[in-house]
């Protein structure tokens, strides 16, 4: 019994010094991620859809006066939404359930502007429910878009609203199952005059986690995820997923854009960015974009500064006037998963030996292979007094590579505030500087030109010990750069690629360019427009995307009679690339040269979100310029603070002009100037010229 006690009492010690000899982890560093926001962050790339009466009408932002009866597609099929998205390796989908026209894609009890009142399936449709039981079929997330604006709803701008809001809240969040995103857009009233509303965040905030506790709401200030301050699919290369709240509320009362999209440094609360963009050039559907479908070239760009910058990435493929996703969409989203997968199928360094002047109490509970493991809870990490730590990796052979990977392990802070890659050559004693960057957070994907090496370093700078979790290097194939078309003033187009050396064939007849199509040796005519295809073509067998340019007549005898400022011939100059800034009480008046039959006009604005580009304008048309025919009252150009693209607009009947005069009536953010990169006029229906 004696010698039992003994055993007992060394088995005893020997377990209390094994616990006391464990390191403890790194303690979590400033604000940090719930459960909820982790599994989130993980899902990386996810699609969203906006569908209603605008896919319809062929606008950005319906008024609320539309019919219902405009929202009639053909043949609805939400599998087949579903079925792309699991393709193309999403993770889930957010719906627009009710922009700000107020139309609800299902038959809500607290609105008169919904698909009851629709011609499809005579009323007895529901949007949300077909999406959410095709989610669930296909193993996808399921979210929800609801506008708190609601242009049709006659209670908006009323104490009553708010709890109007709520109701709609919640019959959408009890009864459509599991919800991971609430997404809240923080539009109200837009515009000089627009009716506006207090919103009650805290009771919309308290709807959504009293029906889905687990769901990430985003706006501008989260609390679950926030907007990155653009719609073109930049997120910051410095992003911080912690940013200053209080005192904040989404839309015009929300911080700078600029912060947005870089985060702040040691901020109160954990808001990690969201990229929303569009495959098109708009978010609704509209046949004039069928071409215009973002290239795989430009997508990777798009992965690479939202996923590859600490943000998730939300796409928008709008389905089309059938209800379906367009062919090009769908084709385009497999082209995209396929160059992923082949720029991150291989980690070269997969298995080869890491090493760390310091590793946290000298542990391989923290040691850097744990960075090579693909366990994402694993990680290396230093004693708390070392915040500038390095790592080598020495491949013994020379390796080509162009991209490095890398993962803080989020759930105890973003630390790291920069770091830099550091290489050395077979004979080099020194190392030579690759590249650097500022943060990492949950990923971070760093490209540069390909260089071959034997040995690696990264070197980090961090606020409190760093704490990786996953290193990668790859070789990724470089993409065939897709030509770029552009026309001057006086009506000549050149076509050029971004990286020089690939041989440019085009035609203007419609058709898709080949190798026996016409071989671009420098600029061309078009001055009366066109559609002008081109692709470029190397090693006579790798061919880029097609792209195409539509244009219409040149502006080569216009001239700018009023106003007479500095720069203002810059709206004529046919670039795009640069912009006049005129007083808002100055209209823009322009002599064409000679008649034309308008069937429209074009106006590109300042490519800056926020930019004081016209919001609403009165277009009038002249044969004289004594006498003008007012053609468009009180146009707006919708959403153009955030999404600064081309913008079309079709008059409903030809007009005979030969001067034009463009009236601004409220720029973005009511500044008291305009700006304007380009003005044009439509005189050809497109559809005519293209095969």
């Amino acid at each position: 019994m004696r010698s039992l006690l003994i055993v007992t009492l060394i088995y005893f010690f020997i377990n209390i010094q094994s616990v006391n000899s464990q390191t403890a982890p790194p303690k979590p560093y400033g604000a940090v991620p719930t459960g909820h926001q982790i599994s989130w962050q993980r899902l990386e790339y996810y699609m969203f859809i906006h569908f209603g009466p605008n896919t319809f009408t062929d606008v950005e932002w319906g008024n609320g006066k539309e019919d219902p009866k405009v929202f009639n597609p053909t043949d609805v099929d939400c599998r087949q939404w579903a079925a792309t998205a699991k393709a193309a390796g999403m993770q889930g989908i957010i719906i627009t359930a009710k922009h700000h026209d107020g139309f609800c894609l299902w038959p809500s009890n607290y609105s008169t502007h919904t698909v009851r009142e629709s011609l499809w399936q005579n009323g007895k449709g529901d949007i949300l429910r077909e999406l959410s039981e095709a989610c669930k079929e296909y193993g996808l997330k399921f979210g929800v878009y609801l506008s708190p604006w609601d242009q049709n709803h006659p209670a908006y701008g009323t104490p009553e609203y708010n709890q109007i809001f709520a109701n709609t809240l919640n019959e959408v969040l009890s009864g459509y199952g599991e919800v991971f995103e609430q997404w809240f857009d923080g539009a109200n009233g837009e515009g000089h005059g627009g009716k506006k509303q207090v919103y009650d965040w805290n009771m919309f905030h308290e709807v959504v986690y009293r029906n889905q506790s687990q769901a990430i709401v985003f706006s501008d200030v989260g609390p679950g995820c926030r907007w990155m301050g653009n719609e073109g699919g930049v997120a910051g290369e410095t992003n911080w997923s912690t940013l200053n709240i209080k005192g904040f509320a989404p839309g015009k009362e929300a911080p700078p854009a600029d912060v947005l999209n870089k985060g702040v440094q040691g901020g109160e609360a954990w808001v990690p960015a969201e990229t929303d963009v569009s495959i098109r050039p708009g978010w609704f559907y509209s046949p004039s974009t069928d071409d215009k479908v973002k290239s795989v070239d430009k997508l990777m760009d798009i992965y690479y500064t939202s996923v590859g910058r600490n943000s998730n990435l939300l796409l928008n493929v709008p389905p089309d006037r059938r209800g379906r996703i367009h062919p090009n969409d769908s084709v385009r989203l497999i082209e995209f998963r396929k160059a992923r997968e082949e720029a991150f199928g291989e980690n070269l360094i997969a298995g080869t030996a890491i090493t760390a002047n310091a590793t946290r109490g000298n542990s391989s509970e923290y040691a850097p292979e744990n960075m090579q493991d693909e366990n994402y809870n694993s990680y290396w990490t230093t004693d708390d007094n070392e915040p500038a730590p390095y790592i080598e990796i020495d491949i013994k052979k020379d390796m080509t590579f162009n991209r490095l990977l890398l993962q803080e392990y989020i759930p105890l802070g973003q630390r790291v505030s920069s770091f830099t890659l550091k290489y050395q050559r077979a004979k080099d004693k020194n190392w030579t500087e690759l590249t650097k960057a500022t943060t990492i957070g949950y990923k971070r994907i760093l490209r540069f030109p390909a260089v071959t090496a034997q040995k690696l370093r990264i070197e980090f700078n961090a606020s409190a010990c760093p704490v990786i979790s996953t290193i990668g290097i790859y070789k990724s194939p470089e993409q065939l750069s897709i030509p770029v078309i552009n026309r001057d003033k006086e009506g000549f187009v050149s076509i050029e690629c971004r990286i020089p050396g690939p041989v440019i064939y085009y035609t203007l007849d419609g058709s898709t360019p080949s190798g026996t199509s016409t071989r671009y040796e420098g600029p061309f005519p078009l001055p009366e427009g066109g559609i002008v295809k081109a692709a470029a073509i190397a090693d006579k067998t790798r061919k880029s995307e097609t792209v195409n340019a539509w244009y219409d007549i040149a502006p080569k005898e216009w001239k700018v009679l009023s106003p007479q400022v500095a720069g203002v011939e810059k709206v004529i100059d046919g670039t795009k690339y640069s912009q006049a800034t005129i007083d808002l009480d100055e209209a823009l008046i322009i002599d064409l040269g000679q008649s034309y039959t308008l069937k429209g006009f074009s106006y590109t604005p300042q490519a800056r979100v926020q930019a004081p580009n016209i919001y609403k304008y009165d277009f009038y048309a002249s044969l004289d310029c004594v006498n003008w025919v007012r053609i468009k009252s009180g146009g707006t150009f919708s959403n153009i603070a955030n999404n600064p693209v081309e913008q079309t607009v079709l008059f409903d009947k030809p007009e005979p002009a030969r001067y034009i005069k463009v009236k601004p009536v409220e720029s973005v953010g009511n500044k008291d100037v305009y700006t304007i990169a380009e003005i044009g006029v439509i005189t050809k229906i497109r559809q005519n010229y293209e095969k």
